[in-house]
């Protein structure tokens, strides 16, 4: 937990976006797995967090945007409680660590609610994402459950993107505590890549890794040597020499900030010919996104430089050919990266996605395409100072991607099809990176985790 300054800042600010009525923020709860005591690892959710900063379960969080006051609603343990768990904190005392004088019973909670609701003031709940806490709120308000989600609150949505968007030093530094940890995670897997090795066995150890030297994994670990698939969570193939193997996985820190990191590589140590060039068109785009990074450009624009170094980079390979700003303009490069360029990274993995990718990635100034493949570009807008990203380019071969494009005559003046029918068993590549956007320009985070050949080989050959 940080400072108790940081959460009443937080609240502050939040005061000064939010000019009425009452906010409400309802932390998570316990969830079983398969009954009712033997539970999933307890998370928080993250925007409960982000203002009052407690990790315990069954909390609940009320601004008053008319009287600047501040609550936290929760139950004191009981000795039952207190027989399997030890001695616990009072939520009084809990509160204080958050700067928050006033405490309830979580039972008052819907006393309060309803109070407010009869002096006809606003309730700003922010989107749920977990059934119990949909239902929670359908009771608290007098809502159907269908009606919870439509009803949240719009402001309070824009208000607290336009907050947490913009990392602190202490968060940059709890998010490049994370990226450390993924720099053990990442290195090991690479070591690991051997032939006749199972994915599971590297999959399962670098989340050990995380689990030792932080928290869980900030999202399910996709690793594999099917790396066209873009989040394949298989993990059963066993490594084969010929093949890459893609890892795309981050720790999340005990305060809940994430890491988000891809590398790509030889199962076996080496690069043949093939891997080789199609390795260093996604590193050119990886690098040359992130050197054009800057406040005041739009990542929508830093998508395109990326998908114009793969556009170049495969017609030198042979696979794609024509004018390369027409293939651009045609969006021809989606049959071999039909993803967005990254997305924000803070709390959570996809930062505040949770909120709508539209409230998130774009504004009233950007507005997301709807074509294939740029249509899930996550983040478009304009790039500021405190904004952290990620830049993950990637070049797939997609059976049957290829095969539907050219049934259906797309991009011919663009794809050299019959050589790309010899790349079918190639899998896939991705290299992804942790961006931090700065005054002047923007700094790669946390400790740099190999990405070149020569790096990528060395550090295998040990």
């Amino acid at each position: 937990m940080f400072k108790k300054e940081v959460y009443t800042d937080r609240r502050s600010r939040l005061k000064k976006e939010v000019k009425s009525g009452v906010g409400l923020f309802l932390g998570n709860v316990d969830a079983a797995f398969n009954y009712p005591a033997n539970q999933y690892h307890f998370r928080q959710d993250s925007h409960f967090l982000y203002f009052f900063g407690l990790q315990n379960p069954g909390f609940a969080g009320v601004i008053d945007f008319d009287n600047g006051k501040d609550y936290i609603f929760g139950n004191d343990f009981d000795i039952d409680d207190i027989i399997w768990m030890g001695v616990q904190p009072k939520v009084k005392d809990l509160a204080a660590k958050a700067g928050i004088e006033n405490t309830a019973a979580y039972g008052e909670l819907a006393k309060f609610i309803a109070d407010a609701k009869y002096q006809g003031r606003d309730i700003h709940y922010l989107p749920a994402y977990r059934g119990e806490t949909v239902i929670e709120l359908s009771q608290l308000l007098g809502l159907a459950n269908a009606d919870v989600k439509p009803g949240a609150s719009v402001e309070l949505i824009k208000a607290v993107v336009r907050l947490k968007e913009i990392k602190s030093e202490e968060e940059i530094a709890e998010i490049e505590k994370a990226i450390d940890i993924a720099y053990e995670m990442h290195t090991t897997s690479m070591k690991m890549a051997m032939p006749g090795v199972v994915e599971q066995k590297i999959a399962g150890t670098i989340e050990g890794i995380s689990l030792a030297l932080g928290g869980p994994v900030s999202f399910p670990i996709i690793l594999s040597q099917d790396g066209q698939t873009l989040h394949n969570h298989n993990h059963s193939n066993i490594l084969e020499v010929g093949r890459m193997m893609v890892t795309d996985a981050g720790a999340e820190t005990r305060e809940c900030y994430a890491s988000d990191i891809t590398r790509t590589v030889p199962v076996g140590g080496k690069f043949n010919e093939r891997q080789a060039e199609i390795y260093q068109i996604v590193l050119d785009a990886n690098m040359g996104a992130i050197a054009a990074i800057k406040p005041g450009i739009k990542y929508r624009d830093v998508h395109f430089i990326a998908a114009r170094i793969i556009i170049e980079g495969l017609k030198k390979a042979g696979l794609m050919k024509g004018d390369t700003d027409e293939a651009l303009k045609a969006e021809a490069h989606t049959l071999f990266m039909p993803h967005g360029l990254g997305h924000q990274m803070g709390m959570d993995v996809h930062d505040m996605e949770g909120f709508g990718e539209d409230y998130v990635g774009y504004d009233e100034n950007t507005r997301r395409a709807t074509t294939f493949g740029t249509a899930y570009l996550r983040l478009g807008k304009e790039l500021k100072p405190g904004l952290v990203l990620t830049v993950e380019p990637g070049i797939y071969f997609i059976p049957d991607l290829i095969d539907q494009f050219r049934s259906e005559g797309k991009f011919m003046d663009f794809v050299n099809y019959d050589k790309l029918e010899t790349y079918k068993d190639f899998g896939g590549i991705r290299i992804e990176d942790d961006i931090l956007v700065t005054q002047e320009g923007n700094r790669v985070l946390g400790k740099p985790i190999p990405k070149t050949i020569a790096e990528v080989e060395t550090l295998m050959a040990r």
